[in-house]
C-alpha cells in the first residue's frame, strides 16, 4: 500500500471525466491496492446525509476457493457459516436507521444513511472494506475519496482478530470506532485507540468477573476451551494468568476449530477429547457464557455507556445455557451483576433456579484437592499448580477457624488450641491454689500444725523458765530460736495462693531472715557450750566471756548481715510476678521472678555458711561433759538442716511452676521440723515424763 500525497507531483493522479471511476490514471502503478477477489462482496448500502461506515460478520469464516471466470481459474475468498444471531443484529441497524430516519425530531433537514460490509471474520477482506467506504466507488485508493457522502463514523466489527486492524487504520485519520463484539484488552489503549469504543467489556473485565464467579462457588481446578487461533491463543493466557491471581488453577487447555453452532462446539470438543473425561475438574470455561446488557437503565433512561478507555461500563446478567437437544439451548437468567468496580463484586444468584447438569442438586465441586477442615492447613504438594496439596494439621500453638487456611495463626500467650486446633481457649492459671490444689492444704495443715506445737512448746518452757533444763545454754537464746521457728513456719503461707509483686518480696526475704535467726541462734548456742566448759578450768579467761553479751552479739551480728543483704535485694532487684506461657503448652504458671539470681543464690549461700560453722563447732563440742553439753543436739539439728537444704537445690533446679514453689516449702518445713525435733522435743520429754531429772542435784551429779 502506497500513499498518495499530492504534493509530490511525480505521484499524482490524472482524473477526467464527472464519474470517479470512469477514467483513472496514475503515474505509478504500485499505487493500486492488489486485493484478493471476493465470490460476493455482501455489500449493504442506503444513502443519506450523512453515512455510518460499517464492517460486520454475519458470515463467520472465509475459504479461499477456485473459481472460473471467462475461461480463467481465479483464487477467490468465499464467505461460508453465515450466524442468525449476527444477521438478527445487522436487520436491527437497518431497522433502527429507518427509525431516525422517520422521527424529524432527531436529524431535522437531513437523512442517515449507510455503508456495510460483511467482513465474514477475516482481517484481510475488513480492511479491504474500509478501505472502500473511504475511497467510495471505483478503485480502492488509500487517502483518496471519491464521494460526496460525509462518513461520520464507523461500526463494527464483532470479532477482535477483525477489528483491531480496523482499529489501527482509522485512528490514521481518524474515525470514531464503535465495536459491539471485540474485546482485546488492547483496543482500551486511548494512547493508540484514541477514537475506539464498544459496548462490551474487555477481556480483562470480563475474565476478573468469571474469576470472582467462580471463587462465588469455591471452584479452583478449572478447564479452559478456547478457538484453535491467535484471539483463542491471547484470551487463553490473560484468562491463565487471572485465574492464578485469584489462586484458582487450570487443569487443562483444549483448542478447537470453529464450527457452525455453539452446539457443535461442545459436542465436538466432548467427542473427540479423552482429556476431559480424566481430568478431575468439573467446571469448563467457555469464552462469553456472560452477557453484556445495554446501555439502558431498568426504568429505560439512558446513562453512561463508556468509561474513560473507551469501555462500556460492564453489567452482567447471568444465564444458565441448557442443551435440550441438538441445535438448541435454552437461555435461564439466574442471575445478574452490575459492580460499581472491580472491588465491589456481591453477585446477585438464584442458586436454586440453576439446573446442573445430570439434573444434580448439589452445587457440584471443582477442586483438585478436597477443601482442609477448620483445623488444618494447605500443604503444596506441587510446584505448578497451588491448588494441588495435602492438608496438615497445624502445629502446637496454632489454630485455624476456616476451611481451607493457607496459614495457621499462632494462639497469644495466654491461651491454647483446644483439642481440634479449631480456636484458642485462656490457659489454665496454675500456682499453689488454697481452694483447688491439694499440695496447698497440705502444706497448710502441716504448717498449721508445726506452729501450733512450737506454740506450745514455747508455752512449756516459759512455765518451766525457772528449771535448769531451760535455763541451761540460755533460755533467752531458746526464747528466740522458738519464736524465729514459729514464724518461719507461718512464712510458708507467704508461698501459697497467687502470687502477687508484694508477697514475692515477703515470702524470700521472711525465710531468708528468719531461717538465719534460727542458725544464728544456734551457733551462738554451740558458741557458748564451748566458752562454758573452758571457763570452768581455775584462772581461766573464758570466764569474763560467760556473760549474756556474747551470745547476743553473735545472734545480732548473724542476723544482721541477713538483713542487709535481704534489704539490698529488695532494693535493688526485687522480686515481682510474672506469668510463665512457655514451660507448659496448655497451661500458665503464676510465679515469681525472684529478680536476681545472684541476690537469691547470696542469702542463701550465707545461710549455707551459718549452718557449716554450726555444724562445725558443734561437732568439735560434741564430747563435752553431758550436763552443760547440748552440742550433739545441734551437731544432728545442723545435719538435717544441712542435708535438707543440701538436697533442695538440684530439687529446685529441675522442677518448674508450682513444684519449684512446693520444693522450697518442702524445705522451710523439715528444716524447721529438724531443728524443733532435735533441739526441743528430748527437753520436752524430760519435763513431761521424766520431771526427776529436771533437777540442778541432777545435773551437777552428772
Amino acid at each position: 500500500m502506497t500513499e498518495n500525497n499530492p504534493a509530490h507531483s511525480k505521484f499524482s493522479n490524472i482524473l477526467t471525466g464527472s464519474n470517479c471511476g470512469s477514467i483513472f490514471v496514475s503515474m505509478l502503478p504500485a499505487q493500486m491496492l492488489q486485493i484478493q477477489t471476493v465470490f460476493e462482496d455482501y455489500e449493504y448500502v442506503q444513502d443519506g446525509d450523512i453515512m455510518i461506515g460499517g464492517v460486520v460478520s454475519v458470515n463467520s469464516y472465509a475459504s479461499s476457493i477456485n473459481h472460473t471466470m471467462d475461461g480463467k481459474v481465479l483464487e477467490v475468498m468465499m464467505c461460508l457459516f453465515p450466524f442468525i444471531y449476527y444477521y438478527k443484529n445487522l436487520l436491527a441497524l437497518f431497522y433502527s436507521v429507518d427509525e431516525i430516519n422517520k422521527n424529524p425530531s432527531i436529524l431535522p433537514n437531513m437523512t442517515l444513511g449507510y455503508h456495510i460490509y460483511d467482513s465474514c471474520a477475516n482481517p484481510s477482506k475488513a480492511i479491504k472494506n474500509i478501505l472502500q467506504i473511504l475511497s467510495g466507488p471505483g478503485y480502492v485508493v488509500p487517502n483518496y475519496s471519491c464521494t460526496k457522502k460525509k462518513v461520520v463514523g464507523f461500526i463494527g466489527d464483532h470479532f477482535s482478530s477483525t477489528t483491531l486492524p480496523i482499529a489501527q487504520l482509522l485512528r490514521i485519520y481518524p474515525y470514531t470506532q464503535i465495536s459491539d463484539g471485540a474485546t482485546d484488552t488492547l483496543l482500551s489503549d486511548r494512547s493508540l485507540f484514541p477514537s475506539f469504543f464498544r459496548t462490551i467489556p474487555n477481556d480483562y473485565t470480563t475474565y476478573s468477573v468469571i474469576c470472582h464467579f467462580l471463587r462465588y462457588f469455591g471452584w479452583t481446578w478449572v478447564g479452559i476451551l478456547a478457538s484453535d487461533d491467535e484471539a483463542g491463543d491471547k484470551e487463553t493466557v490473560l484468562l491463565t494468568d487471572l485465574l492464578g491471581s485469584h489462586e484458582i488453577c487450570v487443569a487443562f487447555v483444549l483448542k478447537s476449530r470453529k464450527t457452525k453452532f455453539y452446539v457443535d462446539y461442545v459436542e465436538h470438543v466432548n467427542r473427540s477429547s479423552e482429556e476431559i473425561k480424566k481430568s478431575s475438574a468439573r467446571i469448563i470455561l467457555v469464552h462469553h457464557y456472560m452477557k453484556a446488557m445495554t446501555c439502558l437503565t431498568q426504568s429505560g433512561s439512558e446513562r453512561k455507556c463508556f468509561n474513560e478507555k473507551g469501555d462500556k461500563e460492564p453489567t452482567y446478567v447471568i444465564y444458565n445455557d441448557i442443551i435440550e437437544k441438538k441445535e438448541h439451548v435454552d437461555l435461564h437468567v439466574v442471575g445478574s451483576y452490575s459492580p460499581r468496580s472491580m472491588e465491589d463484586l456481591n453477585f446477585s444468584i438464584a442458586t436454586e433456579d440453576i439446573r446442573w447438569k445430570n439434573n444434580v442438586k448439589e452445587v457440584p465441586k471443582s477442586q483438585c484437592s478436597s477443601s482442609c477442615s477448620p483445623g488444618h492447613r494447605k500443604a503444596t504438594t506441587s510446584r505448578i499448580q497451588s491448588c494441588c496439596y495435602d492438608c496438615a494439621p497445624c502445629s502446637e500453638g496454632e489454630i485455624s477457624n476456616i476451611s481451607d487456611s493457607e496459614n495457621c495463626m499462632k494462639c497469644p500467650e495466654d491461651s491454647w488450641p483446644n483439642e481440634n486446633r479449631t480456636f484458642c481457649v485462656l490457659k489454665e492459671m496454675e500456682y499453689l491454689s488454697y481452694t483447688e490444689d491439694i499440695l496447698s492444704s497440705a502444706f497448710s495443715c502441716l504448717s498449721s500444725f508445726f506452729c501450733i506445737l512450737t506454740i506450745l512448746i514455747f508455752a512449756m518452757f516459759v512455765s518451766k523458765r525457772d528449771t535448769p533444763i531451760v535455763r541451761a545454754n540460755n533460755k533467752n537464746l531458746s526464747f528466740v530460736l522458738l519464736v524465729s521457728i514459729m514464724l518461719s513456719f507461718l512464712c510458708v503461707f507467704l508461698f501459697l495462693g497467687r502470687p502477687v509483686d508484694i508477697t514475692c518480696m515477703l515470702r524470700q526475704i521472711s525465710a531468708g531472715i528468719l531461717l538465719s535467726v534460727s542458725i544464728s541462734s544456734l551457733l551462738a548456742k554451740t558458741i557458748m557450750v564451748c566458752i562454758a566448759f573452758k571457763a570452768t578450768k581455775p584462772g581461766s579467761v573464758w570466764r569474763t566471756w560467760t556473760g549474756v553479751k556474747l551470745p547476743n552479739s553473735v545472734l545480732l551480728i548473724c542476723s544482721s548481715v541477713q538483713v542487709v543483704l535481704c534489704m539490698s535485694w529488695v532494693t535493688l532487684s526485687p522480686p515481682f510476678q510474672e506469668l510463665d506461657t512457655h514451660s507448659y503448652k496448655e497451661k500458665t504458671v503464676v510465679q515469681c521472678n525472684e529478680g536476681s539470681d545472684l541476690w537469691f543464690y547470696s542469702v542463701l549461700g550465707y545461710m549455707g555458711i551459718l549452718a557449716a560453722i554450726s555444724f562445725i563447732i558443734a561437732f568439735l563440742v560434741r564430747t563435752l561433759p553431758d550436763s552443760f553439753n547440748e552440742a550433739k543436739y545441734i551437731t544432728f539439728s545442723m545435719l538435717v538442716f544441712c542435708s535438707v537444704w543440701i538436697a533442695m537445690i538440684p530439687a529446685y533446679l529441675s522442677t518448674k511452676g508450682k513444684y519449684m514453689v512446693a520444693v522450697e516449702i518442702f524445705a522451710i518445713l523439715t528444716s524447721n521440723a529438724g531443728l524443733l525435733g532435735c533441739i526441743f522435743v528430748p527437753k520436752c520429754y524430760i519435763i513431761l515424763f521424766k520431771p526427776q531429772l529436771n533437777t540442778r542435784k541432777h545435773l551437777l551429779d552428772r
